[in-house]
């Protein structure tokens, strides 16, 4: 053999040496580690699935124990609500009590008759004023068509014209809307 080619046999010999230690680690790693027999394997997936549930169950836990505080909290709330919500709409009438008690006070040594019924109209539209900023509306009655749903006819009477027949001639009381909700019906007089 040429020197030339013996160098080459060397180094291709070398070279396959190389290769083979450095696939030698890689087959002892392969053969250290062993395949799972099915038990260990079955195992193994129990183990994640129960860790898996814990998981789940403690969300749910803490998720229900939140809903179970917000629950709790809106019942108080809304038991807050009902017994202190006609809080604002009685500090609102209060003034017109003010108005009421000093006419009262002024009617013990009045003489004048037509200034105690003007103040006491004064008094009743305020009262209405307030009323109407609280939602509450007075339901219009007189010369209206009857209508079922705002008005309650108690008494019927010949009309005295064609035009207010089936119209409303007198209210016998007056009825309120709340927030467009009607909480009294207007007792009414229909002409025939």
């Amino acid at each position: 053999m040429d020197p030339k080619e013996k160098k080459v046999k060397e180094e291709e010999l070398n070279v396959e040496e190389t290769q083979n230690t450095a696939d030698q680690p890689q087959n002892e790693q392969a053969e250290d580690v062993t395949p799972l027999t099915p038990e260990e394997k079955l195992e193994k997936e129990l183990d994640e699935a129960n860790a898996t549930i814990e998981e789940q169950k403690d969300k749910y836990l803490r998720l229900s124990a939140e809903f179970d505080n917000y629950r709790k909290r809106t019942i108080k709330e809304k038991a807050e609500l009902i017994l202190n919500g006609s809080e604002k709409s009685i500090s609102s009438i209060l003034p017109v009590i003010d108005d009421f008690e000093r006419a009262i006070k002024t009617m013990e040594t009045a003489k004048d008759v037509n200034a105690v019924k003007e103040g006491v109209e004064l008094i009743y539209n305020k009262f209405i004023a307030v009323l109407g900023q609280n939602g509450v509306k007075v339901i219009e009655t007189i010369n209206q068509p009857l209508d079922t749903d705002y008005h309650e006819a108690i008494a019927v009477i010949p009309a005295p014209t064609k035009e207010q027949k089936g119209k409303i001639l007198d209210c016998v009381q007056t009825g309120y809307t709340l927030n467009d909700k009607v909480i009294r019906h207007a007792k009414v007089v229909v002409g025939e």
